[in-house]
């Protein structure tokens, strides 16, 4: 399912003409990457949680020279399921 596919989904299950609820999902999307960003994290209890993980600078190989190279830290972002989803998925 797309973005536009959920949007259909929670307007025709809410009965929230398609326009209202595309920008109710923009801003709760829009929340979550702009907290995320700031460092902190989003938690939706049985859902679960959004957050950035840090991975530590390492060392590497040049796949075409063989060459050492250091790969330096990189934030990402994180999504841990909750018990609910792990639930219904399993």
């Amino acid at each position: 399912m797309n973005k536009h596919q959920l949007i259909a989904e929670i307007s025709s299950g809410t009965g929230i003409n398609r326009q209202e609820t595309a920008e109710i999902v923009e801003t709760f999307l829009g929340k979550i990457a702009e907290t995320i960003a700031k460092g902190e994290e989003v938690r939706l209890v049985g859902f679960g949680a959004f957050s950035i993980s840090h991975r530590k600078p390492s060392a590497g190989r040049d796949p075409r020279t063989g060459a050492p190279i250091s790969i330096g830290s990189v934030a990402r972002a994180k999504f841990r399921p909750g018990k609910v989803l792990k639930e219904l998925v399993s």
